[in-house]
């Protein structure tokens, strides 16, 4: 089965009675209202508002195919199963139907439309914690469809619990979250690694099951005394990879072999003439520049730009990896190009908008792959500075591959030519730990999913920048799109496009614009219609993404009153206040570049 039938077969399943979900289009990689992290990470997350009781203008039952980025993942790629970039196919219960509906209906869509052997099929539930029961219930409906038990196995929290701050134990008063029940598919021709442990189960790690599909029961609230009560509204959150459902279909434990990737992998052994699946130490090259660059295509055609910060700093390391493990493979012309083109071309039919901008993106790939051939003849040269030491530290074999891009193994090849000694893998290796100790410790929670801060504070700072870039399309022009924003509880950031830097007489007009606007106490307006209706009627939309059929526009300056067209009108999902007076006054205290035709404003409630 090819991915473009999975995804026929997934939405036409769901879409079709008694089902009746809505197909609503995948969100951008980038979060609209989502400050918590860099990047969609899961289909949840453009959802959050919806779980937590917004009303959806699409309905109550939605599908869709999220795209994914979890640059988290990027040091785990090199296996037959992980990726940075990923899509997840999705059904949602927005308080509708719940466990014996979905646990029924996601069984009948893996055995009866995918074919799926029953007896490959093991099952996870949750365990229970504390004061919350185990969930017999999804385990009794698993019976009932034939799945023996000792295909089901209980776990803890840990591995059968979602909420966005992990085990019931780590959530704060007031958050939502529940048991999930995944689905893991059986490779009987993997066997099991005694290292794993003398028992053999889904969730034992030695690579004889993969996860394909788990279902989320958001069925709880943590109360202030620790206990959970629960939710008035439960919901059903289901998202399974397209690329392991795949992989399932075929019985093939590689997912670089299916045809999501096989375009792919065959341009890159056409430019190292190497056969790939020789199961040698050449397949774990293969399979990081096939995950990157495909990354790199998605993320540029979402807006992200190469730079040193934040995603445009997770874009450049995937790029410059696949260019460092590209040359394990002997390649040593320029490569990039015709592997983008393969994902082009498996990718042109799904996402059209992708394919339009694939110039721009092929663009942007090489300047890059150019620069980083600059660095590395940099980093032969800061070679050459420590040839009369007559030896390479660790520290300083770790600083040639962060600054320069060279892996251990090249600059230990470089070395040998010159004579110099170099300190051991292993010593180097505990400094790569290091660094990821402590980038991960730094990184904690931007690149986690999870639900959106929602607070009073973030609500206030969010309707601001509805304000701010009105605002500034009002002052600098019509050119002005948004880019990007990030809000705390202290400040907001806002990108936009525009060529230069702001005079300090343009900073002035808009801040005092705004003010004027929250003065003017102007009322919320929310409407739901088609998007087009709501780009005719003057509604601004950011991303490049396809919107979904019916959409939610926010106004502030309702023309009911006689004051003309309202001063922001925008699709949006995020929250926002019932009137501008309750912003305060805001004030722009900083304005930079952001990249190439990017600026960014920080600015603060007071």
């Amino acid at each position: 089965m090819t991915h473009l039938e999975l995804r026929e077969k997934f939405f036409r399943f769901w879409q079709e009675k008694p089902r009746r979900h809505t197909a609503i289009p995948s969100a951008s990689l980038i979060p609209e209202n989502d400050p918590s992290t860099l990047f969609t990470g899961s289909g949840m997350q453009p959802l959050i508002p919806y779980l937590l009781g917004t009303p959806n203008p699409s309905g109550r039952r939605l599908v869709d195919i999220q795209k994914c980025f979890r640059g988290q993942d990027i040091d785990e790629v090199g296996d037959n199963r992980h990726d940075t970039y990923f899509e997840m196919m999705g059904n949602w219960s927005l308080g509708d139907y719940f466990k014996k509906e979905q646990l029924t209906w996601y069984y009948e869509f893996l055995t009866e439309v995918l074919g799926l052997e029953k007896g490959k099929l093991y099952i996870s539930c949750f365990a229970g914690y504390k004061n919350i029961p185990e969930d017999g219930e999804s385990s009794r409906i698993w019976k009932s469809l034939g799945i023996a038990d000792d295909h089901i196995h209980f776990y803890s929290a840990e591995h059968n619990w979602w909420s966005r701050s992990g085990t019931p134990e780590q959530m704060p008063a007031g958050e939502i979250g529940g048991p999930d029940s995944e689905v893991y598919y059986e490779f009987t021709q993997i066997p099991h690694d005694p290292k794993y442990g003398k028992r053999c189960h889904p969730a034992c790690g030695c690579g004889r099951f993969l996860e394909i599909g788990n279902s989320v029961f958001i069925q709880y609230q943590k109360q202030e005394d620790g206990s959970f009560k629960d939710l008035p509204q439960k919901n059903v959150d289901f998202g399974g990879g397209i690329e392991r459902t795949l992989a399932a279909i075929l019985n093939e434990p590689d997912q670089f072999k299916t045809d999501v990737y096989i375009p792919i992998i065959k341009s890159i052994e056409l430019a190292s003439d190497l056969q790939y699946g020789q199961e040698s130490l050449a397949d774990r090259n293969f399979r990081i520049i096939a995950d990157h660059i495909k990354a790199a295509v998605f993320l540029i055609s979402a807006g992200v730009q190469t730079s040193n910060k934040d995603r445009g700093y997770i874009l450049r390391r995937l790029i410059r990896r696949a260019i460092r493990f590209s040359r394990y493979l002997n390649i040593t012309e320029s490569f990039i190009e015709p592997v983008s083109d393969a994902v082009f071309t498996v990718y042109g039919g799904v996402y059209p908008e992708v394919l339009k901008e694939k110039k721009t993106i092929v663009d942007a790939l090489i300047n890059e792959e150019r620069k980083f051939q600059q660095t590395l003849a940099n980093g032969l040269r800061e070679l050459e500075k420590i040839a009369p030491k007559g030896k390479i530290s660790a520290s300083e074999a770790f600083r040639l591959y962060e600054s320069f891009g060279f892996p251990y193994e090249i600059t230990r090849e470089e070395a040998q030519n010159k004579g110099l000694s170099v300190a051991g893998k292993a010593e180097f290796a505990k400094e790569v730990q290091k660094h990821q100790e402590q980038s991960r410790s730094g990184s904690q929670g931007k690149f986690r999913g999870g639900l959106a801060d929602r607070s009073e504070q973030a609500t206030k700072y969010h309707t601001a920048t509805h304000l701010l870039q009105a605002a500034l399309r009002q002052v600098l022009g019509k050119h002005v799109h948004q880019q990007g924003s990030n809000i705390t509880a202290e400040r907001l950031r806002f990108d936009f496009s525009h060529p230069g830097k702001m005079t300090e007489e343009q900073i002035k007009k808009v801040e005092d614009l705004v003010n004027e606007q929250i003065a003017n106490g102007l009322p919320q307006v929310v409407e739901t219609m088609t998007y087009e209706e709501a780009i005719r009627s003057g509604a601004l939309a950011f991303f490049k993404e396809r919107y979904p059929e019916k959409v939610t526009v926010f106004s502030f300056g309702d023309p009911s009153t006689g004051s003309g067209s309202p001063f922001s009108r925008e699709i949006c999902g995020g929250p926002h206040v019932k009137n501008t007076k309750e912003l305060g006054q805001v004030e722009i205290f900083k304005e930079e570049s952001a990249g190439a035709g990017i600026r960014r404003i920080y600015a603060r409630l007071i």
